[in-house]
């Protein structure tokens, strides 16, 4: 199937995943053929549609990609980086407003 259609990541073979499973090698192929042959050739060469095209076309909207979630990911680095900004602003906040002018 990842012929016929353009697959940019993981999210989308997931997703390929699920349509295949939902409606069918039969339908995908024929939407993403319908949807090429709607296309310029770029160059001679027929582009593949995205594959969020071919869902539209065929009428249906996938679930949302699965997210993995790191709860006891470290944020040391991003409090670090964000005390250092808030004391670079530090000054300017307490300067009185028109001595900023």
């Amino acid at each position: 199937m990842e012929h016929l259609v353009r697959i940019l990541n993981d999210d989308d073979r997931q997703t390929l995943a699920w349509l295949r499973r939902h409606v069918g090698d039969a339908r995908i192929t024929d939407a993403a053929n319908r949807l090429a042959n709607r296309r310029e050739p770029s160059g001679g060469v027929q582009a593949k549609p995205y594959l969020s095209a071919v869902c539209r076309y065929l009428g249906v909207f996938p679930p949302a990609p699965r997210r993995t979630m790191h709860p006891h990911a470290s944020h040391e680095v991003g409090d670090r980086h964000l005390a250092a900004i808030r004391a670079l602003l530090a000054p300017h906040a307490a300067a009185p407003r028109h001595a900023l002018r």
